[in-house]
């Protein structure tokens, strides 16, 4: 089968045939202890869930070389090549700010939700 686009999106292509390949091997695993509970021959057990790995190889090479697909793969690592990532300094610093306003967040919570509590005692609600 002809690599569509060859050169462009190995990146993405890569890294999307790993990841479904990985997904179906986890699955793979799972499917083998469920058929040990139900079937004895080694055979089956671990036949079944390696041709399943097998099959979504397969399929995912064929996916990503579909001109559609591969065309979206193409495109999307050109668009993460445009992204402008943050560095470590700004990502500490937004990380610093987010866990002191989530606390603060959570104190005002706290006080709000004792004075309701205080009020509704004091209304014989609770």
């Amino acid at each position: 089968m002809p690599i569509y686009k060859k050169g462009q999106g190995k990146y993405t292509r890569v890294v999307t045939a790993i990841s479904a390949v990985a997904l179906a091997v986890i699955a793979a695993m799972a499917l083998s202890s469920f058929l040990k509970a139900y079937v004895g021959s080694p055979i089956i057990q671990f036949g079944i869930p390696a041709a399943m790995v097998v099959a979504v190889g397969l399929f995912v090479l064929w996916m990503v070389n579909r001109p559609k697909s591969a065309d979206f793969l193409i495109a999307t690592e050109g668009e993460m090549k445009k992204v402008s990532w943050s560095n470590k300094k700004e990502i500490v610093g937004s990380t610093k700010v987010v866990i002191v306003t989530t606390l603060i967040l959570a104190v005002v919570l706290f006080v709000v939700d004792l004075v309701f509590v205080f009020l509704f005692q004091r209304l014989g609600v609770l």
